[in-house]
């Protein structure tokens, strides 16, 4: 059975605000962080809302303690940025005294920085020290940098599985907490809004050009989002030697694989619910015990039609109270897993449901309709979904301590 896997400590940067108590007030007081963007030079720019961090790279270079942003992504910056909250959070452990490792998650590295000098990298008459722009498209470049700032060196790795890479990181860290590989994993992920996602997400026509709409009938795709969020995750044993205070408990887990399409899931959510089932059962909670859900919810015509599905499967015609948070952050992507991983933290310790936004009209294809408002409710079990391309389905379940 291994070590309980506990959660000590919690960061998060995302346009909603610089840290975990901007957040916790935002979502107390239901205003979403969507609006345009500011720094990303795109045709879209006032088309497509999408939900971005307010800040210059060098003001975030600057909250994070550095004296500038030389060889520093934006992607790099604001996973720093909340990577050091995550430690304050989990009071400052000297990462050298325990195993400790650090599971990032990122989708496209630092694609931001690559973009700016594309057309000089793409001209072989051409020469510069914009060339080593290119190795910033290694995904594992703003994971090394984080790790070093930081002094983290036992164990370091990158997950990139699309929009499930942040729960699937949370997931390897608690593994190899259980098997005794590390006492302590840092694990989350970052990511920063680029004209590749835009245009990508945007010719599969799954971008809205109002905010979002999960579970809603009239939902026609989504907004992206960018952000850096992490939990310290650490062993029942490293806690009681250093006396840590525990926000709550990651008590179960599973990915699962469908690979039914590379950008759709199965229409009846066969991985969403397989991966659902199986994080309960790890977790030894029935379903009665699951009091709320943060679906991925998306706001993707396939995407909320499956997961509802695979919700009714499960739960039959006592789905618990559901919403999607995407409407208050964006679709982070690779970071959206450890971003509502912390909000499911915040409505146990608030015991709290917070609202799914923008619904107004039920979904045809389901009997279901998500929460739609901020209420009070005792919440000691909180299923986290993060569902992504390729198949790619993951479950967490988050438990009151």
């Amino acid at each position: 059975m291994g070590q309980r896997v506990l959660i000590t400590g919690v960061g998060i940067i995302t346009a909603m605000g610089d840290d975990v108590q901007q957040h916790l007030e935002r979502l107390l007081n239901v205003r979403s962080g969507l609006g345009f963007t500011d720094y990303v030079n795109t045709v879209h720019q006032h088309v497509l809302p999408v939900a971005e961090v307010k800040h210059t790279d060098a003001a975030l270079a600057t909250m994070a303690g550095l004296p500038g942003t030389d060889g520093y992504t934006r992607t790099t910056l604001l996973g720093l940025v909340a990577m050091q909250e995550a430690l304050r959070s989990a009071g400052s452990p000297d990462v050298q005294n325990a195993r400790t490792g650090f599971i990032n998650a990122t989708t496209v590295g630092g694609m931001v920085e690559t973009e700016r000098v594309y057309f000089d990298l793409t001209d072989p008459a051409r020469e510069g020290e914009y060339v080593a722009s290119a190795d910033l498209l290694d995904c594992g470049d703003c994971t090394q940098h984080i790790a070093a700032a930081v002094h983290i060196d036992e164990f370091v790795t990158t997950i990139s599985t699309a929009c499930s890479s942040a729960a699937n990181a949370l997931m390897l860290g608690a593994r190899m907490i259980k098997q005794g590989l590390l006492d302590r994993a840092i694990c989350g992920g970052t990511e920063a809004l680029t004209r590749f996602t835009i245009n990508g997400f945007n010719s599969l026509k799954n971008m809205d050009r109002q905010p979002c709409r999960p579970f809603d009938q009239q939902r026609n795709g989504l907004n992206l989002g960018e952000g850096a969020a992490y939990l310290v995750l650490e062993s029942e044993a490293l806690v009681q030697q250093r006396q840590a205070h525990v926000l709550a408990e990651l008590t179960g887990y599973a990915n699962t694989n469908e690979a039914f399409h590379a950008t759709a899931p199965s229409p009846e959510g066969d991985g969403a619910f397989a991966a659902m089932r199986d994080a309960l059962q790890m977790s030894g909670r029935s379903l009665d015990q699951v009091q709320y859900i943060n679906v991925h919810g998306t706001a993707t015509l396939t995407n909320d039609a499956a997961e509802g599905k695979a919700l009714q499967r499960l739960f039959g015609q006592a789905v618990p109270p559901f919403s999607s948070t995407k409407p208050f952050t964006g679709h982070t992507l690779a970071a959206a897993g450890a971003v509502e991983a912390i909000f499911s933290v915040l409505a146990i310790r608030q015991q709290v449901l917070f609202p799914n936004l923008n619904f107004s009209e039920k979904m045809e294809e389901l009997d279901i309709v998500p929460n739609t408002e901020l209420r009070t409710a005792p919440v000691e079990n909180v299923i986290s979904n993060s569902f992504g391309f390729g198949g790619n389905n993951a479950s967490l379940v988050i438990s009151k301590f």
